[in-house]
């Protein structure tokens, strides 16, 4: 999954937080994106589009909750849990 967070943290850096990573800005790959102001709720949806263009996942309404996009770590997850069960499929049907 380290290869999922540093680019996803890179994305959110460079989309929300502009380039800027230290300071007031800095937060770690645990900590709530939302709680920290980092994205909001329209921030979501970006990120969402994001996922779904950048790893070929489909992301349901069902999956917008804090346990799968509330930080770096939660969406790194989700996204290896979603492109593992894709190529599982896939595996199957061959």
């Amino acid at each position: 999954m380290e290869p999922y967070s540093q680019e996803l943290r890179q994305f959110i850096i460079d989309n929300f937080l502009f380039g800027e990573q230290s300071g007031r800005f800095a937060f770690s790959d645990d900590d709530s994106l939302q709680e920290r102001g980092i994205v909001d709720s329209t921030g979501i949806l970006e990120l969402v589009c994001h996922l779904e263009e950048r790893y070929a996942i489909e992301v349901a309404e069902d999956d917008l909750i804090p346990d799968n996009l509330g930080s770096v770590s939660r969406i790194a997850r989700f996204v290896d849990g979603k492109r593992r069960g894709a190529a599982e499929l896939l595996a199957r049907a061959s």
